[in-house]
């Protein structure tokens, strides 16, 4: 896409910085924490992380939001156990089958953002069954990071660049931070107003670390099975008490 045409929500030049969220991100955390202190296997705590995220993804539409991203397996995350990743692979797959039909009933986008290159065959047909059958709906967004990690994204769209330049599509000059950004996995996604990490840490672990450059981050130390639309909602007043400057000086909108 043309990058000029990238949703934005910064403030207009006489908000005074303040603006309500359009698009949350939340590293979903917590999960073997929450089932550890419950005497559970960690596959129990992913499968209630899993409610968590459908109920976010509710919350979200009721609390006016138009973006939702959920990170639910990173590039890291290869490394742990084969076990566990085997019951990742089947949760995920089991939330796009179960809930497709009703998100796309509901008017809800499916993306999925993160490197889909190596992804086995029945998980990459899932993903494209998602996307492609829920490609026109325009009332709500989500994205889910799979198989993601931000400095891959931008290593991805580096190299997506150069080729362009290399093949005589882009030239060199033409190359500012707009037109970089349409290269991301999130290249027609406004930027996040807020991210939202639970369980207590106090990290971005390699999340959207380029389009969360003017994000606020608010850390709660719930752990993500017990999210619900009462801590979302808490997140956001947060957020609508905070006042976003870019770069600028309090108060000042010039």
């Amino acid at each position: 896409m043309n990058a000029a045409q990238k949703p934005s929500t910064d403030p207009t030049p006489d908000s005074g910085g303040v603006v309500s969220p359009v698009h949350v991100a939340i590293i979903m955390d917590g999960n073997g924490r929450w089932a550890k202190a419950r005497g559970l296997r960690r596959t129990d705590g992913h499968r209630e992380g899993v409610e968590a995220a459908r109920r976010a993804v509710e919350a979200a539409q009721d609390l006016g939001l138009k973006y939702l991203t959920l990170y639910s397996f990173s590039t890291e995350n290869w490394r742990r156990p084969a076990g566990e990743i085997r019951d990742l692979m089947g949760l995920l797959k089991q939330f796009i089958v179960d809930d497709l039909p009703r998100l796309k009933k509901e008017g809800v986008r499916v993306r999925i953002i993160g490197d889909k290159v190596n992804l086995a065959p029945d998980v990459s047909a899932l993903v494209q069954r998602a996307e492609s059958e829920t490609r026109e709906n325009q009332k709500f967004v989500l994205q889910i990071a799979f198989n993601y990690g931000g400095r891959d994204e931008i290593l991805r769209a580096a190299k997506a660049a150069i080729s362009a330049i290399q093949d005589g599509d882009l030239q060199l000059e033409d190359v500012n931070e707009s037109l970089f950004s349409s290269y991301l996995d999130t290249g027609d996604t406004p930027d996040p107003d807020l991210v939202i990490r639970t369980s207590g840490e106090k990290r971005i672990s390699n999340f959207l670390i380029w389009q969360a450059a003017y994000a606020e981050y608010v850390f709660t130390d719930v752990l993500w099975p017990d999210f619900n639309a009462e801590i979302f909602a808490k997140a956001i007043e947060e957020f609508n008490n905070r006042e976003r400057r870019y770069g600028g000086v309090a108060g000042k909108t010039g």
